[in-house]
């Protein structure tokens, strides 16, 4: 049996990934959570992932290699570039939860908007898209918006304070080819914001998901 390792930041992605991505891969695997919200919350308060947090995040990582995983996910948008580097000395696949997510981006058009509720991951997510963009030989030019209340409010459980704000940050997007939403927490406004901006709308978790079907050999 496959064995897939996932190392969450925020409680709601905590308990919704492992079951969605057990039913998107329409097959028995064994699932392991680990949850560590300090790799997120200490970033957001004191604006930088600190050389001790790689480190913390590394043992997360390596502590879910001896579980003897298939495939590492990391499912916070903030940690992908400590994930990125941490790859090459991992032995099954590392991946980071927005990688497939800036992939298909940078493939909408020239007008990319990330919506962020976390000030952390907004330079991630705009440096992966136009990383992406660079790879692929197209031009991109990314607005951002962020509003840090919303996963305040989602933290205390009060979903429907985190919807409506990211809804109302949604009415900012005007005349753009794609929309990005950098949390993975966000992607259940996925719908809602579509219609809000008039554009397509990309959240990570699908993504992802669909990287890890390829990864474990199936096919969606």
């Amino acid at each position: 049996m496959k064995r897939i390792a996932l190392i969450h930041t925020v409680g709601s992605v905590y308990g919704s990934f492992g079951p969605a991505l057990q039913k998107m891969v329409g097959e028995k695997v064994k699932i392991h959570n680990v949850l560590d919200d300090f790799l997120a919350s200490d970033p957001a308060e004191t604006g930088e992932f600190s050389e001790t947090n790689r480190q913390r995040l590394a043992n997360d990582v390596y502590n879910c290699v001896l579980t003897g995983a298939d495939i590492i996910v990391v499912t916070c948008s903030t940690l992908t570039p400590a994930v990125t580097a941490l790859r090459q000395s991992i032995p099954v696949p590392l991946v980071a939860i927005d990688d497939e997510m800036c992939r298909r981006a940078a493939t909408f058009g020239k007008n990319v908007t990330v919506l962020a509720t976390a000030t952390s991951t907004v330079a991630p997510t705009t440096g992966k898209i136009l990383e992406e963009a660079k790879a692929a030989g197209i031009m991109v030019e990314i607005t951002s918006h962020v509003c840090p209340e919303a996963i305040v409010a989602l933290k205390r459980g009060d979903v429907q304070t985190h919807d409506d704000l990211v809804a109302k940050m949604a009415l900012k997007v005007k005349n753009q080819d794609v929309v990005v939403l950098a949390q993975a927490s966000m992607a259940h406004m996925a719908d809602s914001v579509k219609r809000i901006c008039g554009c397509p709308v990309l959240s990570s978790p699908d993504s992802c998901m669909r990287e890890i079907v390829s990864l474990l050999g199936g096919g969606q």
